[in-house]
């Protein structure tokens, strides 16, 4: 009986957490392409944002894009690879483990969103 219950709560938080996940994905693609639409493409776009920065170079491409697609890459991993998260466990509570991943998929969201903003604010 415990078993089927970890299953159907497993379940019921797989579902809520890629469909969110679905959304956080759709919204930072569609706010980077947006941007894209503004920013200037250039080689480096870290000086035109801080020019206080002297960091590695980051083209306009990359500095948009990067976390769009490693959201899309998580997103899949998380649709296609179900079952083997549901066999695979770190702690005891499903509902800690989900709460990690959400926490680290809004900061990996949130950075997204952050990028196409200040890409955007450059380019206007």
């Amino acid at each position: 009986m415990n078993f089927d219950h970890d299953s159907g709560e497993f379940s019921r938080l797989h579902n809520l957490f890629t469909f969110h996940l679905g959304i956080a994905v759709a919204l930072s693609w569609v706010t980077s392409l947006y941007a894209a639409v503004y920013a200037p493409w250039v080689r480096n776009i870290r000086p035109l944002i801080d020019p206080a920065t002297v960091g590695p170079v980051e083209s306009t491409w990359s500095y948009l894009f990067i976390f769009p697609v490693v959201l899309t890459t998580a997103w899949l991993i998380s649709i296609f690879g179900q079952n083997l998260f549901a066999q695979f466990r770190l702690l005891k509570n499903q509902a800690v483990e989900f709460a990690i991943a959400a926490i680290v998929a809004f900061a990996m969201f949130y950075l997204s969103i952050d990028r196409a903003v200040a890409a955007m604010l450059i380019g206007m």
